[in-house]
């Protein structure tokens, strides 16, 4: 890594965005990978049907899980983009910043609630509020850049 890039990192203008940004991916994978896992687990362990998990009263295969794990977790961005680019337009950015990791927190902790209790329902419903989480959070991080960052660091705060 370059020194300007190192110098970037550690900017106290750039190295919180460049945080909650690390944090929020993080936190969408974990979740994420956590559901897989689980469900290969239930699956592997025998404690489920052998077919599959039973959801909201539909027996779904584990493949098929995944796969409506990953709708639910892109389906936000279709359904809310324009909505939450318009909301960054409009509205004090660091404000929803600041909101959004809140209910961030909130998010992760009903993950792991549903982990906790073993509710696929509650897991998919935290993957689909993690989807809309970044929905929303999108707009607003790189709308903060040009405002934190010097029109020669633009190129390199859109890489890290």
């Amino acid at each position: 890594m370059t020194p300007r890039l190192i110098q970037l990192l550690t900017a106290r203008r750039f190295a919180p965005l460049f945080v909650a940004q690390f944090l929020g991916a993080f936190n969408d994978n974990l979740l994420k990978n956590a559901l897989g896992i689980y469900v290969i687990f239930v699956l592997v362990t025998g404690t489920g049907d052998a077919a599959g998990v039973h959801v909201a009263g539909t027996r779904l295969s584990a493949a098929n899980l995944v796969l409506l794990a990953q709708a639910l977790f892109i389906a936000p961005f279709f359904l809310f983009s324009g909505v939450s680019g318009t909301l960054a337009d409009r509205a004090d950015k660091a404000v929803i910043a600041r909101w959004v990791k809140v209910v961030e927190i909130g998010i992760m902790a009903l993950g792991g609630v549903g982990l906790w209790l073993a509710s696929v329902p509650m897991l998919l419903g935290a993957v689909f509020a993690l989807g809309t989480h970044s929905t929303v959070f999108g707009p607003i991080k790189y709308s903060l850049l040009p405002q934190h960052l010097r029109d020669e660091e633009l190129v390199a705060g859109n890489a890290l």
